[in-house]
């Protein structure tokens, strides 16, 4: 580092060290952060971010890359106008095995402890997210020594999750002592964010929770940066000489409280209609089995593609006549797909696969942009590609109702001031 920059981090620091005398500051802490392509910490950087713009002085605590795989390293201090960003280094020992991301998620709480206590005891709020899944109880301990504040947003219900994909048993002794220090987590916050009405029966029943302290704030998507786009324009489409085909996307995680398997049976009932093609965008656990299961299949209708820059999201997702969210039979209340957003703002009709009742099935059917299919539909999912392809303005009807749904509901703007109204009743005990 040269002394011309040596000056400027110096200046940086001193001003925001000015800055923090005279505002409120926020402290969140999460493993993931850009330029990691997990969609959380995508996320907390568009919230922390617009949160940074009303005035409130942010700072995040957060790891070196170890999501986004083509990338280890990013600056492990910036400083931007009313936000702070640290990174510590984290493991990257087996990142898509549940016991290497149990190991770096310890890791992580580890480093990021004593810098948690240095700034709480300074600090006015602290928000804690589920990435790594400990994080609410690393809060409650640091509630202990410091009393300060903290709010936790639930993005998928640990350890439940372990149970239910059978990594755990439920009588394990690990799994009693977990739950025992969630409640006292979830008791002692301020309050408790969960991303839909399933996952807050489940909190409230499982832990007895009050509910009058669990809210419901769902994921957004930012309808100005995605929009739909003709595939003519659309430099993406032109890329995989996608212009006269049918696309049926999947984004995001490929992770094991996803359906994909039942995807790849209905690209094998489609194996002969050449104008259609699976495309899977992201990396996951089930990357590997999905790949061999159509290989095995000898399919010539999927592509695979790793993420993709976070800058080209709005083409990807606008390459989409067809957009494809699923959750697992057992994944149901524990978990709950940011990807949906997004592929509501590009006007996409959605497919949902899922367990029967899930609130993906609620917010698809209730607002006519989609259709629900229960796990191991393949059929009825290939048979409905079909009804779209022969009925555009269908599919056109879907995919604006879509749109009009998440501009009036899910948009950025709209979720942001649900969560600046919480955050600043925390810090101030008033709205």
């Amino acid at each position: 580092m040269n002394i011309k920059n040596i000056y400027k981090l110096i200046k940086q620091r001193l001003n925001w060290r000015r800055k923090r005398i005279n505002n409120k500051r926020v402290t969140f802490s999460t493993q993931y952060f850009p330029p990691d392509f997990a969609a959380t910490g995508q996320l907390i950087n568009e919230l922390t971010s617009s949160l940074a713009k009303e005035e409130i002085q942010v700072q995040i605590f957060t790891g070196m890359p170890s999501y986004a795989f083509n990338q280890y390293h990013a600056k492990r201090l910036e400083f931007e106008t009313n936000r702070c960003i640290r990174r510590t280094r984290v493991s990257r020992l087996w990142p898509t095995r549940i016991r290497g991301r149990a190991i770096n998620g310890i890791l992580f709480c580890i480093r990021i402890s004593i810098r948690l206590m240095r700034s709480s005891r300074r600090g006015d709020l602290v928000v804690y997210t589920t990435e790594p899944p400990y994080l609410p109880i690393l809060g409650w301990l640091i509630f202990i020594f410091t009393r300060t504040p903290y709010i936790l947003i639930l993005y998928d219900l640990y350890p439940d999750v372990l149970v239910e994909l059978g990594v755990l048993n439920e009588n394990n002794i690990l799994i009693s002592i977990w739950k025992r220090l969630n409640k006292f987590a979830y008791d002692s916050a301020k309050e408790v964010i969960v991303l839909s009405s399933k996952m807050q029966n489940r909190v409230s029943k499982t832990l007895s929770i009050d509910s009058s302290k669990i809210t419901i704030i769902p994921s957004w998507s930012d309808p100005e940066r995605i929009f739909p786009k003709e595939k003519s324009d659309n430099w993406f489409v032109k890329k995989y000489s996608l212009e006269h085909k049918f696309v049926v996307l999947y984004s995001g995680n490929q992770g094991r409280c996803h359906d994909l398997l039942t995807i790849i049976d209905a690209a094998n009932c489609l194996r002969d209609q050449s104008e259609i093609v699976f495309l899977f965008i992201g990396n996951g656990a089930q990357n590997e089995i999905i790949k061999n299961y159509s290989h095995e299949l000898s399919l010539n209708n999927c592509v695979f593609l790793p993420y993709q820059d976070y800058k080209d999201l709005p083409s990807t997702l606008a390459s989409a006549d067809l957009a494809l969210v699923t959750l697992n039979s057992s994944a149901e209340g524990l978990v709950a797909p940011s990807k949906l957003y997004g592929h509501l703002a590009a006007a996409t009709p959605i497919g949902i696969i899922s367990p029967e009742g899930s609130y993906l099935r609620e917010i698809v059917n209730s607002n006519n942009c989609g259709r629900s299919f229960d796990n191991g539909d393949s059929i009825g999912l290939a048979d409905w590609i079909n009804f779209l392809i022969n009925n555009p303005s269908e599919a056109n009807k879907m995919g604006k109702s879509g749109r009009e749904f998440l501009l009036k509901y899910n948009s950025k703007k709209v979720i942001f001031a649900k969560y600046k109204e919480l955050i600043v009743k925390s810090i101030y005990n008033k709205i």
